[in-house]
């Protein structure tokens, strides 16, 4: 796990300042590993004031809650070691320690692009880094190894971009499903483009850059030649274009929304654009699983799990034409 510092630059500005509590380490069973973090502030709006998730439940609801007090009492960082026990209503017989970093505009400064961000999270711990921290952080900086060391009240945690970019083009109801499904997972970086800030949810999920352009199919030359596209628009004919951009572009994965017989008629118009017929073929379509239907949330999980299940995203169980 690494620390996303784009999506914790996202919440900041938009919230500005967070609380990021982090899973520092555990012993015995525990429901995330060590590096997990969700960020939470503190209004209670469509997201309930947070993103991400250390495991749910009675864990993350009491974490969520002192986090917020923090927030309010203007509180400096902290650890805390939690049993998962009886005192939280569960039965996991492990136990987490938790870090609870305040995060704001001056500190995220602090904060570098890569590598290893090692810093004091405990109200005791010296104010030295101490030998173990010191090691590995000589270590990144000499052979480029940046892994998670907690001790002594420090934690040095590897700090990286997200290294997958999803494109999601189209602010319809399978667009908003997608969103809220692929968004929290890690490593992900997702722009999400549309024609009107109207067609887009009042919140926007952390992680998530909305696009706005009267014709989107412009902004294909701003995609990363290895992103990877869903195109699910309110036009087909806006859909012909961005398959037609992005065959020019290039593209590591790409998926269409649409039956087998509008792929058809799509194919038959690329390779009139003058495409090679085996390039058109890496454009999937229909996208989603075919047996979970054609509801928004159910194309939505299909999707999220080729996904999840391939190093590039299998974004459709192909049906003949």
């Amino acid at each position: 796990m690494s620390l996303d510092r784009v999506a914790l630059a996202q919440a900041v500005a938009r919230h500005g300042a967070v609380v990021r509590v982090v899973i520092c380490g555990h012993q015995g069973s525990s429901p995330r590993e060590a590096g997990t973090a969700m960020l939470v502030w503190p209004d209670q709006s469509l997201s309930g004031g947070q993103s991400g998730t250390i495991g749910g439940g009675a864990l993350e609801f009491e974490a969520a809650t002192t986090a917020r007090a923090m927030l309010a009492a203007g509180a400096p960082a902290r650890i805390e070691r939690v049993a998962l026990g009886p005192a939280l209503g569960q039965c996991c017989g492990g136990a987490v320690t938790l870090g609870y970093e305040p995060i704001d505009a001056a500190t995220l400064a602090r904060i570098p692009e890569t590598g290893l961000y090692a810093r004091a999270l405990a109200r005791d711990a010296d104010p030295e880094a101490p030998l173990a921290i010191r090691r590995v952080l000589k270590s990144a900086r000499g052979e480029g190894q940046a892994v998670l060391r907690f001790t002594q009240g420090w934690l040095a945690e590897p700090v990286a971009p997200p290294q997958r970019p999803l494109w999601i083009w189209g602010a319809g109801h399978v667009g908003r499903a997608l969103v809220a499904v692929m968004a929290p997972l890690p490593g992900l970086s997702v722009s999400w483009i549309d024609t009107a800030r109207d067609r887009f949810p009042a919140e926007i999920p952390t992680g998530v850059t909305p696009r706005i352009a009267a014709n989107p199919a412009a902004l294909v030359t701003d995609a990363p030649a290895e992103a990877e596209h869903l195109i699910l628009t309110f036009s087909h004919a806006l859909d012909l274009d961005l398959c037609h951009r992005l065959l020019g572009h290039g593209f590591g994965a790409c998926g269409l929304i649409g039956s087998a017989s509008k792929w058809a008629r799509f194919r038959s118009r690329l390779q009139a654009l003058g495409h090679d017929p085996a390039q058109i073929g890496r454009i999937l379509c229909p996208i989603g699983d075919p047996s979970l239907g054609k509801h928004p949330q159910a194309i939505a999980i299909s999707v999220a799990a080729a996904f999840l299940s391939q190093p590039t995203i299998a974004l459709s169980r192909r049906t003949s034409p």
